[in-house]
């Protein structure tokens, strides 16, 4: 009987191997060109399932495909922590947070190790742990010191689940990435944020240095940062002392305003209505207004709804009288928050008048139109001529905006400036599991920072965590006790917390020398291991984490910390595994458990069926059918090596000297797939890079009966055999390191060197170019690869299939496509 592959057995031999050997630990050499290759690291939740496990498994393919090239690896793992997963998981379990971390930590190790996941745990981080955190706060006060944290009043984004302050970038939709709550409008006092604005340029600029990053990815940087071209100017309110200043990229149009429309959440709507019969129902439609969400206020089917605040501004050149209005289609975080409103010439603006019937100007005509501002429909957006626009009637509108701007600013009414859309970081949270502020208020002092050498500022473990609304450090008997650093008198420390996202903004740099009790890391370390040349992870962090990280890496170059500009050289953003037409969910009740799949198929099946699935960057349905067609592929492998010939280990010496067809067909199949294989994976491939491997295991099987007694037919199949092991070995590895010691391999495969594609071997012997008549198929010919094509025009014109479709008629010409077709145009 032949023997079965008995995976529940060869899987747990090789983990033990791996571990014992320490087989995953980077020491970096010099020798040798390095290769960091990163995942994202993930928040520690319970059991993973096969949703989670694409980007690890993808991860794990590049890394080990690197060391097999010879490459110096790098492939760490580490856990983001802190926040309120583990927070809101402990509460609902009635214990500590770092309890529930320590025990999802351990599970998640162990469901990686049976995955066959690469990692070197000696380089493992958790940013929880006071020795990781304390360089959180280290961080925190670097950017204090070059004047990139300030706190202030804002306007925030208020879970009332989570009982906490969410940054925009936290949003999913109106709603709370994390609980699914719909995220309220408060504005809180003394909130601690980032200056990241001051390297909205840099951040904008260097985008262009991404060059191996999706353009999906780079676009939604772009435009999160926002960067608009145009003028400021105010308009002064009638009978107040204030005036409203807007930023318009269209300043062309500024003889048009006939109304301006504060947001809802502007400090103007109440100042304005105060006292007067507006008062409640604008602050009433107000806060309607922000119930909506930001979201739904922008949409462009979401109705443009406003009321007047009984107040005026004066037009700045016309001197005119405009209304003000409030508006839900206007936004606090755009600008100043006030916008100049143009009907003729701005759709939502338009829709907003028509509604409201206030007037229309129009002050731009496209040429040879008049356009009528009472019967209009859609607004004019496009450049034309200046009409209704004082001096600059006549004017082509493009030359009226740098004209416009010129008067407005020589007169003192305005200028022109740049705008974006990025907010400051908002990292304030009034949550216990996070990382402790370094900063004590004084009451003669102020804000002053925690001194360096009295890092790490302890979370303590005996807080009440439960959400109040306010920092649970708040209520701490002794946390908020302490002396100021400054003057010595007491003082009182700051409560609340950072978001986890300045944990993971630069975690990292700390894989490169996560062991340093002194220092933050070693420069030698950082300098040899980044950037990261490969880093793998979800879309939905394009504009949070990704955008953080790219800040942090600045801040710290231009501190002197660090030699270079970006982290990630490299990104790939992997789709997600749906089940049943939804993403996997333990809340939808979809997934399918990692240990299940290991039982029943075991880790290389597991992680053959994730890759094979789809397109790595596509989202894919899980499908049991192709998860048994990964399994009978292993076990395909399996038969051609265990139930083949025996295996020659001296292959390259024994080739044949005088190859017959079979000969010639299998090595030249086994080429071929070596170069695919290889290509496949550097171009993330990687659900074709096993197609390949599929077709070279389906002509192994039947040449292996063939082999006999040859000796060099056994050689031709041992050199298929070794170069499949290897590079299958990434995608199942438990598998080819059984597979590779049973052919008198000396563990382990990944130490093996990639095998190399011989292209005069992987050139196929003929090829097949079809022949038309008016673009129709009637006949093929086998030649030689690179056959010259002028001969073979006559030959096809006396091939039996084209010459009937030739009778009687004349040739106009031919066309011929080297080693691919012969098209005879005949008429």
């Amino acid at each position: 009987m032949s023997e079965r592959y008995e995976f529940q057995a060869i899987e747990p031999k090789w983990q033990r191997y791996w571990q014992e050997n320490e087989s995953f630990k980077s020491t970096p050499d010099p020798s040798k060109p390095k290769y960091y290759c990163l995942n994202m690291y993930p928040y520690p939740s319970g059991d993973l399932h096969m949703g989670h496990m694409r980007n690890y498994i993808i991860g794990d393919v590049l890394a080990r495909f690197h060391t097999m090239l010879g490459e110096c690896v790098m492939h760490p793992m580490g856990w983001d922590a802190f926040g309120l997963p583990a927070e809101n998981a402990a509460i609902q379990r009635q214990i500590h947070p770092s309890e529930w971390t320590a025990d999802c930590v351990a599970k998640m190790k162990e469901q990686f190790a049976a995955l066959g996941i690469s990692y070197d745990w000696d380089r493992e981080v958790d940013c929880s742990q006071p020795d990781y955190y304390k360089w959180t706060q280290w961080l925190f006060l670097k950017l204090y010191e070059a004047g990139l944290v300030y706190t202030g009043t804002t306007n925030i984004n208020w879970c009332p689940s989570c009982q906490t302050v969410l940054a925009n970038e936290e949003l999913d939709g109106d709603n709370c990435e994390r609980c699914g709550s719909f995220v309220e409008p408060k504005e809180v006092d003394r909130q601690w944020l980032f200056k990241i604005t001051d390297y909205a340029q840099k951040l904008l600029d260097d985008i262009e240095l991404l060059d191996n990053w999706p353009e999906r990815v780079k676009s939604m940087q772009a435009n999160w940062i926002g960067r608009s071209e145009g003028v400021t100017f105010s308009l002064k309110m009638e009978g107040r002392n204030d005036e409203i200043e807007v930023f318009t990229t269209r300043i062309d149009t500024i003889y048009g305003i006939t109304y301006v429309v504060l947001a809802p959440e502007h400090p103007l709507v109440g100042q304005l209505t105060a006292g007067t019969e507006h008062e409640q129902p604008v602050h009433d439609f107000a806060m309607g207004a922000l119930r909506e969400g930001e979201v739904a206020r922008t949409s462009a089917e979401t109705e443009k709804r406003g009321i007047f605040t009984g107040a005026y501004a004066i037009h700045p050149l016309t001197q005119e009288r405009v209304e003000i209005w409030v508006g839900n289609y206007v936004l606090m975080g755009y600008g100043s928050g006030a916008i100049m409103a143009v009907p003729a010439h701005d759709q939502r603006d338009l829709e907003f008048a028509r509604e409201y019937g206030l007037p229309v100007k129009v002050v731009i005509q496209p040429e040879g139109e008049d356009l009528d501002a009472e019967t209009m429909t859609e607004a004019y957006v496009e450049p034309g001529v200046q009409v209704n626009s004082g001096q600059f009637d006549g004017m082509n509108s493009e030359d009226a905006k740098g004209a416009i701007a010129d008067h407005l600013e020589q007169v003192g009414l305005g200028s022109r400036g740049v705008n974006f859309r990025l907010r400051d970081w908002l990292i304030s949270r009034q949550r216990y599991w996070g990382t402790p502020i370094p900063m004590v208020w004084c009451e003669d002092c102020g804000a002053v920072p925690v001194p360096e050498e009295d890092l790490p500022v302890l979370l303590p473990q005996d807080a009440d965590f439960r959400p109040t609304g306010d920092s649970p450090l708040e209520r701490h008997p002794t946390f908020s006790k302490a002396t100021c650093p400054t003057c010595g008198k007491p003082a009182k420390r700051e409560t609340d917390t950072m978001t986890t996202y300045v944990d993971s903004s630069w975690y990292y740099l700390r894989y490169a020398s996560p062991h340093e009790d002194d220092q933050v890391f070693d420069r030698k370390d950082v300098d040899y291991w980044l950037p990261v040349d490969q880093y793998v992870g979800g879309v939905e962090h394009a504009v949070r984490h990704l955008l953080y990280s790219r800040f942090i890496t600045k801040v710290l170059k231009d501190q002197g910390y660090l030699s270079f500009d970006e982290p990630f050289a490299r990104l790939f953003t992997q789709g997600m595994i749906y089940k049943d037409g939804t993403k996997m969910s333990k809340s939808r009740g979809n997934v399918v458990g990692i240990d299940e799949m290991v039982q029943r198929y075991g880790a290389d099946t597991a992680r053959a069926f994730i890759l094979f699935v789809g397109p790595p960057e596509q989202d894919a349905e899980w499908s049991e059918k192709s998860v048994e067609g990964a399994h009978r592929f292993l076990q395909r492998v399996w038969r051609a090596v265990v139930e083949g010939p025996e295996f020659d280990g001296d292959w390259a010496a024994n080739l044949p000297a005088d190859p017959d067809e079979d000969d010639r067909a299998m090595r030249r199949k086994t080429h071929q797939t070596i170069q695919r294989v290889s290509d496949d994976i550097a171009q993330m491939g990687l659900n074709t890079m096993i197609s390949a491997m599929m077709e070279l295991t389906n002509e192994l099987l039947p040449y292996s009966q063939s082999v006999g007694d040859s000796a060099a037919k056994a050689a031709v199949y041992s050199e298929a055999v070794e170069s499949l092991i290897i590079m299958l070995s990434p995608v199942s590895p438990h598998l080819t390191e059984e597979l590779w010691a049973r052919t008198g391999h000396q563990p382990s495969v990944m130490g093996a060197p990639w095998p190399q594609s011989d292209a005069s071997l992987a050139t196929e012997e003929t090829i097949t170019v079809v022949v038309q008549v008016n673009g129709k198929l009637r006949d093929k010919l086998e030649v030689a690869p690179g056959a010259d094509m002028e001969p073979l025009k006559e030959q096809a014109a006396g091939l039996p299939g084209v010459q009937k479709h030739l009778e009687g008629k004349s040739v106009v010409k031919v066309i011929a496509v080297p080693d691919k077709l012969i098209n005879i145009v005949v008429k």
